[in-house]
């Protein structure tokens, strides 16, 4: 039976595709009430209200606006772009979510790195940590530091939490838009080396987030790391991409820290915090930080993830490209 409370999502007013829209509309076919937390009331606002979502306008980072939004709310999923008040925002929710009293739910999304950069591992020598983080990085980035401290907010609060590990999405600025000025020219340049990943379609998160705040009692309590279908390596990448774009496209290597210069340096010199995070992220994979790859995805959702190449396809910056 849908949930007759409205179901309270942060972060909804990204773009068509992302995760938090997603789930939108997924719950709104479902018939559950969802109440969408935006920044501003903007065309991307008025989207959501047309497709039947109710609009709170706030910021995460105000309790009042925290407090007013959540009120009425049982299920709770939660998402900020990165920031560097990601933990005060997360820890706002938290203590509103305590104050009310009856929250049945909090889903909170959090990163597949949380599963394998532990207190154990971020704490041990430095010899050890580049040995089991690839050899290229022995530290969190900030955003990964602020999820990690989220994720013990949230399980020092007492409310019943869900943490969503996901692995690198398909649609990660890495894969798609810092990769496209040299897709167009046939070449796919990431600084990966012959190391295999899986990364997962933003379109399977939000059917699982959805899944859980649907029925939430068989997941309290549990964290869940999730990957794509399949690990492969970048030359199985470009031939997804070659397909997506229906042009011949070759994996090109790149240093590491050359290629974090020329693609992250220069396009996100105004976001710093959002830099050190990409940047922290191609040192972990260059280096072999990612390991392996679970089936909880497959064993929560009852169907195998979607593939890279479907993910590719479907998204908007690779559809222009391919008709262009």
């Amino acid at each position: 039976m849908p949930e007759r409370n409205p179901i309270l999502i942060t972060g909804a007013a990204g773009e068509i595709g992302g995760v938090s829209r997603t789930m939108v509309d997924m719950l709104l076919e479902q018939g559950h009430q969802v109440r969408a937390f935006v920044r501003q009331d903007d065309e991307r606002a008025h989207s959501l209200r047309q497709a039947g979502a109710e609009i709170f306008v706030g910021d995460l980072l105000d309790i009042a606006d925290v407090t007013a939004a959540l009120k009425g709310c049982r299920r709770i999923y939660f998402s900020m772009s990165l920031s560097p008040y990601y933990t005060d925002a997360v820890s706002l929710m938290a203590a509103a979510a305590r104050a009310q009293g009856d929250i049945e739910v909090f889903v909170n999304i959090s990163e597949y790195e949380q599963s394998f950069m532990t207190f154990e591992k971020m704490t041990a020598p430095e010899g050890e940590r580049r040995a089991w983080l690839g050899g290229l990085v022995t530290q969190w980035s900030p955003q990964q530091r602020a999820h990690w401290v989220a994720e013990q907010v949230l399980d020092w609060s007492g409310l019943p939490t869900v943490n969503i590990r996901a692995a690198m999405f398909v649609e990660n600025p890495l894969m798609t838009w810092l990769a496209l000025e040299p897709l167009s020219n046939g070449e796919l340049r990431l600084p990966f080396g012959h190391h295999q990943l899986a990364p997962i379609a933003g379109y399977d998160v939000a059917e699982l987030c959805v899944k859980i705040l649907a029925d939430p009692a068989p997941h309290i309590s549990k964290s869940y790391a999730l990957n794509g279908p399949e690990l492969k390596d970048m030359h199985g990448f470009a031939e997804d991409y070659a397909a997506a774009l229906g042009r011949q496209v070759t994996y090109v290597p790149e240093d590491v820290e050359t290629w974090n210069e020329t693609y992250v340096d220069t396009a996100l010199a105004a976001f710093p915090h959002t830099a050190e995070h990409l940047k922290t992220l191609t040192r972990l994979m260059g280096g072999g930080g990612y390991r392996g790859a679970t089936d909880q995805l497959e064993t929560l959702l009852g169907r195998p993830p979607k593939t890279v190449r479907w993910a590719l396809e479907n998204h908007p910056r690779i559809r222009k490209l391919a008709a262009a």
